[in-house]
C-alpha cells in the first residue's frame, strides 16, 4: 500500500487494489491559516475522526464514496474498518468531545489513525483497537497529545512504524508556534527517524521503515 500525507491529519491510503481511503480532510480556511493546499482527490472511503473543520472537509474529496464518521465495524473491498471511540481532550470529552480512532486491515497491515486522540488509552480500548502494524500518531500538544503522551500511546499500541501528524511545519509560519515539532517528539520517544515522501509499504518490507517514518508534505 501507499500513505501520502496532505498535512494536518489527512491522508489517503492507497490498497494494492487500487481502493484509496482519505482520512480527516480539511478546510479550505484551515489550509490557507495552516499553509496546506488539499489537492483535487478521489476516494473510496473518506473517514472523519471528529466534527471540526480541519478534519470534516468531506465535501473537498471527489466521487463517490463511503463516508464513515462513528465508530464501529465496517469494510469497504475487503478492507476492514474498525471505528473505536475515544476523546480530544483527557477529561472524557468535556472540553472538546470525542474522537474516533479508526483501525484499517488492508493488505495483510493494521493502519491506526488516531485523529486527535488527547489522551492515554484505557485497558479496554487498546483492546478494541487491536494489532496495530502503522500508526498515525497526533504529536503536536495543545489540543491533542504532545510529544511525551504520543511516546505513551505508542508504547500502548507497540507499532512497527509510526507516522507523526498533527504538529508544526515550515508551511504553517506564525500559526504553528501553538504546536509542537517533530524534532521534540523524536527526541523524547528516541525512536530513529528518517524522512519519505510517501510510504510503499508491505507485509515483505515494513521492517524497513521500522521507527519514525516522517512524511513530507508537498
Amino acid at each position: 500500500m501507499k500513505i501520502k500525507w496532505f498535512g494536518q491529519s489527512c491522508f489517503m491510503l492507497t490498497a494494492e487494489n487500487g481502493t484509496k481511503i482519505v482520512t480527516d480532510p480539511y478546510s479550505k480556511s484551515f489550509g490557507s491559516m495552516a499553509g496546506f493546499k488539499l489537492p483535487e482527490i478521489a476516494a473510496n472511503v473518506v473517514t472523519v475522526s471528529h466534527d471540526h473543520g480541519d478534519h470534516n472537509n468531506v465535501g473537498a474529496i471527489k466521487g463517490e464514496f463511503s463516508h464513515i464518521k462513528d465508530s464501529g465495524v465496517f469494510s469497504h473491498d475487503g478492507i476492514g474498518i474498525k471505528g473505536v471511540q475515544t476523546f480530544h481532550d483527557n477529561v472524557s470529552g468535556n472540553k472538546r468531545g470525542k474522537n474516533i480512532v479508526y483501525n484499517f486491515t488492508m493488505d495483510g497491515l493494521n493502519i491506526c489513525h488516531c485523529g486527535d486522540l488527547g489522551h492515554l488509552l484505557s485497558p479496554e480500548q487498546i483492546k478494541e483497537i487491536g494489532k496495530v502494524d502503522i500508526m498515525l500518531l497526533p504529536i503536536g500538544g495543545r489540543a491533542v497529545l504532545d510529544a511525551s503522551g504520543a511516546t505513551e500511546v505508542m508504547k500502548q499500541l507497540r507499532p512497527t512504524v509510526v507516522i507523526p501528524m498533527h504538529y508544526r511545519t515550515k508551511s504553517m509560519g506564525i500559526l504553528g508556534f501553538i504546536f509542537g515539532t517533530v524534532d521534540t517528539f523524536i527526541t523524547v520517544s528516541k525512536k530513529d527517524a528518517k524522512n519519505y515522501e510517501e510510504l510503499d509499504v508491505n507485509l515483505s518490507n515494513i521492517k524497513d521503515f521500522s521507527g519514525i517514518a516522517i512524511l513530507q508534505y508537498n
